[in-house]
């Protein structure tokens, strides 16, 4: 597993609606809002990058010192962004393709308005789960 990892679910208004520490590093106090900064930062990139090309998986499209922003770009402009300090490409698409599936279950729940933070403690559990199988 990384050792430091920050993932999050942007809406396509740019508002996350799910966040998520799963890296095994302890907690900073300021290290969650440091890794929310850099990734709000990649926010402008993954937008650029979106137009330009048709790959869903965006590896390593920003760093900041030995940190690494990936994304993956579903087709309803919703982003799974992950800042991450791992060099396994291939665990994290893995990674990004499981929770985009989990996601899609999440998006079938009638209970569910598309959009809204996901407050699950089941999908929180999973997303951790796979955080710690492919990373």
């Amino acid at each position: 597993m990384a050792n430091t990892a920050c993932f999050m679910i942007v809406s396509k208004n740019d508002i996350p609606i799910y966040e998520a520490e799963v890296g095994t590093v302890p907690k900073k106090e300021d290290a969650a809002h440091q890794h929310q900064f850099i990734l709000h930062a990649a926010l402008d990139i993954v937008q650029d990058m979106a137009w330009t090309t048709s790959a869903m998986f965006l590896k390593a499209i920003d760093r900041f010192n030995d940190l690494v922003v990936s994304v993956y770009i579903k087709v309803i402009h919703t982003r799974l962004m992950l800042l991450h300090d791992s060099r396994n490409d291939d665990g994290i698409k893995s990674f990004f393709q499981e929770v985009h599936e989990l996601y899609i279950k999440t998006l079938l729940n009638p209970l569910y308005l598309p959009g809204s933070r996901i407050t699950s403690s089941h999908f929180d559990t999973k997303v951790r789960a796979l955080a710690r199988k492919y990373m």
